[in-house]
């Protein structure tokens, strides 16, 4: 038989030292396959492309390839998951199977043998066979075979204070290798919450990735293990499991390459069982500079100047999950410094800042925002941050706090930056106090930012009609994502926020004083020179990097609602 290694050495595919390392491998015990992959100079990619062209065999990329359920459930789901095969397709009795194994035929022939019919390997690299079984087969498949040829599940004990290593704790029990698996593919799917929901005949996972829910593919069978998956993220987040009948909150803390993560856990009873719901929150991809929110210069400048101020209140207003936080903690960040004594009271606190005190509220213990607040004015602080005004309360202390001379930052549910000042004065705030003490408000949305990895020039789209529609606001050309690995075919990878700047001016302070509405305040910041959501939305349309359909639908057309608004 001819030698590989030689070939592929004489061929310049490999240098002499990795030939070296690869025999050297082989003597060890390893098999052919393992010791190119592993001490070979080439990609898995390269390699398997090498040998396929060397052996005249084909190889494929499985990205866009979805064998039916269907076809799969015509071959033995243990020999598949154990050998990491895939079958793909069948022409006259003849099956491809995709394998990363070019000289080890001991999982084709297992095959063979127990459908009794011919089979053909199709090279393709691991790492797609094994995204290609998930997306057929469904995440934690292989977990879920040992759970039904097993007697029962049992619900393990976590040890230790409550970090847990998914690589090491996948080696445990099924169970829980299962919930690992569902973890490590919300991490790796860039997923931002985790949803476990229960139905009368189903269990069903979704993914919230950039905003978008994506149910996870899992087998069907796992509805029965519904109680025992909740058990363990029950234990791991340090909750009651014999409680089924309250809702129950928690935090778990993990290690994954060296990265931490928290998970802060929401578990509600339900009809059908109890539902989890689990936001992720990864402290190693956080970076607060204001450079990461990506305002145009004139943005930057009005929120530069106002961070400068010595007193005041700074409001950034949006619904929930629209970086609210993310912004306050960059304006923080940006004034950190030894000058300047720096506290906030959050609930939870999502993310540490060095150098800067940080308080979390304990209704349990009864620290609540307004006595939290109370006790922080006591520290002589010069900057506060109050994680969120709910209340009258919180409201009169952050208002009292600008006017003795603290700089408060905080955040208010209201769908503009307009609407801030009559929501402060809904809640029982004077308008003097309001008009006196506010500096500015920023309201901001996420929106989905195109890959870069796909991006394309948008063909499809009938320009004379979006031209129609928006005018001079319509950019020469518009880009769109196509669709990729990177992106999981969404076009779609990240987001990036869109601001409505309103500082209070003095001809605000005298609408606000006459407690005039949400529509006169938006008509005369918009004399004043402010951009609505919509209109910064479109600078990132001229600039490529999203799309008109994100900004369309993730803000309002403010124009048309003042032409028709009643001052």
């Amino acid at each position: 038989m001819f030698d590989v290694i030689d070939m592929l050495t004489q061929d310049g595919k490999l240098t002499e030292a990795a030939a070296h390392r690869i025999r050297q491998e082989r003597a060890g015990g390893k098999t052919l396959d393992d010791a190119l992959r592993d001490g070979g100079n080439l990609s898995e990619d390269a390699l398997l492309k090498t040998l396929a062209q060397m052996l005249e065999m084909p190889y494929t990329e499985l990205e866009t390839i979805n064998p039916s359920k269907e076809f799969l459930s015509k071959f033995p789901v243990r020999v598949l998951l154990e050998r990491q095969m895939i079958p793909l397709s069948e022409e006259e009795g003849v099956i491809s199977v995709a394998t990363s194994r070019v000289f080890d035929t001991t999982g084709l022939d297992e095959l063979r043998l127990l459908t009794g019919r011919e089979v053909r390997p199709v090279l393709a690299t691991s790492t797609e066979i094994e995204r290609c079984i998930k997306r057929t087969l469904g995440i934690g498949a292989d977990t879920l075979q040992r759970m039904l040829s097993e007697d029962g599940v049992e619900v393990l004990k976590d040890e230790g204070d409550g970090e847990i290593d998914l690589g090491k704790a996948a080696e445990d029990a099924t169970i829980i290798q299962f919930v690992n698996q569902i973890m490590q593919e919300a991490l790796d799917s860039r997923a931002t919450d985790v949803h476990v929901e229960p139905f009368e005949h189903e269990l069903r996972i979704r993914y919230r990735v950039d905003g978008i829910l994506v149910e996870a593919n899992i087998p069907a069978s796992i509805r029965r293990y519904h109680a025992a998956i909740v058990s363990r993220l029950k234990i791991l987040a340090q909750l009651d499991i014999a409680e089924k009948r309250v809702p129950q909150d928690g935090r778990i803390r993990l290690k994954v390459s060296g990265r931490e993560i928290d998970l802060r856990v929401s578990v509600i009873p339900m009809i059908h069982g109890e539902a989890v719901v689990m936001r992720i929150l990864d402290r190693s991809e956080m970076a607060f500079g204001l450079d990461r929110l990506s305002m145009d210069a004139e943005q930057t400048k009005e929120f530069l100047r106002v961070l400068d101020l010595p007193h005041g209140i700074i409001l950034v207003t949006g619904p929930t999950g629209s970086g609210k936080t993310s912004t306050l903690y960059a304006g923080l960040n940006k004034i950190n410094d030894t000058e300047r004594k720096i506290i906030t009271i959050e609930d939870p606190v999502e993310y540490n800042l060095k150098g800067i005190n940080q308080i979390q509220v304990n209704l349990k213990a009864g620290l609540t925002f307004g006595g939290g607040l109370r006790a922080i004015l006591r520290h002589d602080p010069d900057v506060v941050l109050i994680g969120e005004i709910r209340d009258k309360e919180t409201a009169e202390i952050a208002v009292q706090a600008s006017l003795t001379g603290h700089l408060v930052f905080s955040t208010l549910h209201t769908n503009d930056a307009p609407g801030a000042a009559t929501r402060l004065i809904d809640m029982g705030i004077e308008p003097y106090l309001v008009s006196s003490s506010v500096e500015m408000v920023m309201a901001q949305r996420l929106v989905r930012v195109i890959c870069k990895e796909c991006k394309e020039v948008d063909t499809e789209s009938d320009m004379r009609a979006l031209r129609e529609e928006f005018g001079d606001e319509m950019p020469e050309v518009l880009y769109k994502g196509k669709g990729c690995r990177a992106c999981q075919g969404t076009g779609f990878r990240g987001r990036q926020a869109v601001f409505e700047m309103m500082p209070m001016t003095e001809e605000i302070q005298e609408l606000v004083l006459t407690r005039s509405s949400t529509g006169a305040i938006r008509r005369k910041a918009v004399e004043q020179g402010m951009k609505s959501l919509r209109e910064d939305g479109w600078r990132l349309v001229r600039a490529g990097r999203t799309t008109i359909g994100e900004v369309v639908s993730n803000t309002k057309d403010e124009t048309a609602m003042l032409a028709h608004a009643h001052v």
